[in-house]
């Protein structure tokens, strides 16, 4: 019969039992072949473009990234352990133990864990005796003094932006118009100016960003006496103020805002961290030290924002913040940092924009340079605008008609001796007096005849 049936053509069992075989073969050779060029696409997208640039982040990010992937999976080898096992069982830990934290709030489960795993948190190797080690260095080196002339300390004024572009075009336009603000009062008072645009430190983004920059500079820079960070958005509209700095003899922290709303109604708008000075010494280290475990993002951030929206009057529901983790800071640890904080509201070292910008004519005429909240305000804060992201806490427009402003009334304190001025609408143009017309026509003349 077998016979017969190979004679007819016809299919036997054991030659489709073999095709069969064939079939399942040729699929598994095709899924291998489609997994193989898989692998191979994404490792040459990885070489080319960058897998991380696929989600707008650096190549150097990206390269970062895949190293410590790569680290990570060799030690998880080496140790036969799996993924992220010590980070799940601290978690799970935490999650069965109550924590107390230091102003005796209780919590549990996975708040816990956050709050655990920003305990651990540090900026950097402790450094415990940075006074010692700041005046040995000071001592081998007098070529970098920490006074300049006139005996006045050497101020750092440290400031910085994203090291991508804007999100909105005009607004590398209006950060470069800031920092060229900054560099003019820099320059007439005799104050170095840094523009940092680097990531120091991947955990603290966003506004956290300063902490670990204002600690590295300090330890890089024991020359320096005060660092003085300033917002990027924040320009100086009073050129020929002078920070009376020997007022904050005895103080290591000075910071704008009002002792009432801070002690008393513990609001989280009591103090701002836009612009304030540190003094370089073992205590802002220390401060610095402390600060910094609120602010590493994700659950760490999430649970110590709501800690301080808990605790502080008017803080809406977001995340843990440098200025609001600050007051919680001055309120619940006042005897360890209190005494060295100097809260100054004798002038603007933060004028928020929306009282200042459309009374600077006024100003002009009725006031004149110097102390007090009601002449001109030393600085002017942008709070809230964003011009460099693409969204704000205020109409676009409205931001950057009032930075218009703000930038040329201090400008003009640059020019007036040219003489040339601003104009105070949304423009570049400069006008002129017929008396000035004068003098800059015979300054020419007197030019052009010492030839």
């Amino acid at each position: 019969m077998l016979q017969e049936a190979k004679r007819s053509g016809l299919p036997t069992t054991r030659s489709a039992a073999g095709s069969r075989r064939r079939q399942i073969q040729k699929t598994f050779n095709n899924i291998k072949i489609t997994i193989l060029c898989g692998f191979v696409t994404i490792l040459v997208l990885r070489g080319t473009i960058g897998v991380g640039n696929l989600g707008g982040v650096s190549d150097a990010d990206s390269d970062q990234r895949v190293v410590e992937d790569i680290e990570r999976i060799l030690r998880e080898i080496r140790s036969d352990s799996e993924p992220d096992e010590a980070v799940t069982a601290q978690f799970s830990i935490a999650a069965v133990v109550n924590i107390t934290t230091s102003d005796n709030v209780t919590l549990a489960g996975a708040d816990a864990a956050a709050y655990a795993a920003g305990k651990s948190y540090k900026l950097g190797p402790k450094v415990s005796d940075w006074d010692q080690q700041r005046e040995q260095w000071l001592t081998a080196n007098p070529g970098f003094p920490s006074r300049i002339a006139g005996g006045k300390p050497k101020i750092l004024l440290v400031t910085g932006s994203p090291p991508n572009p804007c999100d909105n075009p005009i607004g590398d336009h209006y950060l470069l118009k800031a920092t060229k603000n900054k560099i003019d009062y820099c320059r007439i008072h005799g104050i170095e100016i840094i523009h940092n645009m680097a990531h120091l430190d991947r955990e603290l983004a966003g506004y956290w960003a300063k902490l670990p920059l204002i600690r590295r500079l300090m330890l890089s820079h024991p020359e320096v006496e005060w660092i003085w960070w300033m917002d990027s958005d924040a320009l100086f509209t009073d050129m020929a103020f002078e920070i009376p700095v020997n007022k904050y003899e005895g103080y290591n922290l000075v910071i704008h805002g009002y002792p009432d709303l801070l002690f008393d109604q513990h609001s989280w708008i009591a103090l701002n961290t836009g612009s304030f000075l540190f003094r370089n010494c073992q205590w802002s280290l220390d401060l610095l030290d402390t600060w910094a475990p609120m602010g590493p993002k994700g659950p760490v951030r999430d649970e110590a924002g709501r800690i301080l929206t808990a605790s502080l009057k008017g803080r809406p529901a977001f995340e843990a913040d440098d200025q609001s983790a600050l007051i919680y800071l001055l309120l619940s640890q006042q005897e360890t940092w209190g005494a060295k904080v100097f809260i100054e509201n004798s002038y603007y070292l933060h004028g928020f924009w929306a009282g200042l910008v459309d009374k600077y004519e006024e100003m002009m005429e009725k006031h004149h340079p110097g102390l007090g909240d009601e002449r001109w305000p030393f600085v002017t804060h942008f709070v809230g605008c964003k011009p460099c992201g693409s969204y704000g806490d205020y109409p676009v427009e409205r931001c950057i008609s009032s930075m218009e402003r703000a930038f040329n009334f201090a400008d003009n304190q640059l020019v007036e001796d040219i003489p040339l001025l601003h104009t105070y609408k949304q423009s570049n143009e400069f006008y002129k007096t017929p008396d000035e017309i004068i003098k800059v026509c015979n300054f020419y003349v007197f030019c052009l005849y010492n030839l």
